[in-house]
C-alpha cells in the first residue's frame, strides 16, 4: 500500500464549502496576497513602459521592412 505524503506547510488549506468554491476565502487570499505585491513607482512605471512601446514599435518596424523585402524580391523572381 502506497503511503501518501503528508501536506506540507506550503500547500494551499482545502477548501471545506461542499461545492469546491468558497467565495468569502477567495477575497480573503486575495486581499492577502495584493499586500505581498511590491507595487511600482510612477517614474518606474513609465519609463519601463515606454520602453515595452519602443520595443514593440521597432520589432514591427523591423517585420515591415522586412515583409516589403521580400515581396519586392518575389516580385523580381516570380514576375
Amino acid at each position: 500500500m502506497v503511503k501518501k505524503p503528508e501536506p506540507s506547510s506550503t500547500e494551499p488549506a482545502p477548501i471545506e464549502s461542499a461545492s469546491g468554491f468558497n467565495p468569502v476565502q477567495l477575497v480573503q487570499d486575495s486581499k492577502a496576497e495584493l499586500t505581498k505585491v511590491i507595487w511600482p513607482s510612477r517614474q518606474q512605471l513609465i519609463s519601463e513602459s515606454l520602453a515595452v512601446i519602443a520595443m514593440v514599435s521597432l520589432s514591427a518596424t523591423t517585420i515591415y521592412l522586412v515583409n516589403n523585402l521580400f515581396s519586392w524580391a518575389a516580385g523580381k523572381v516570380f514576375v
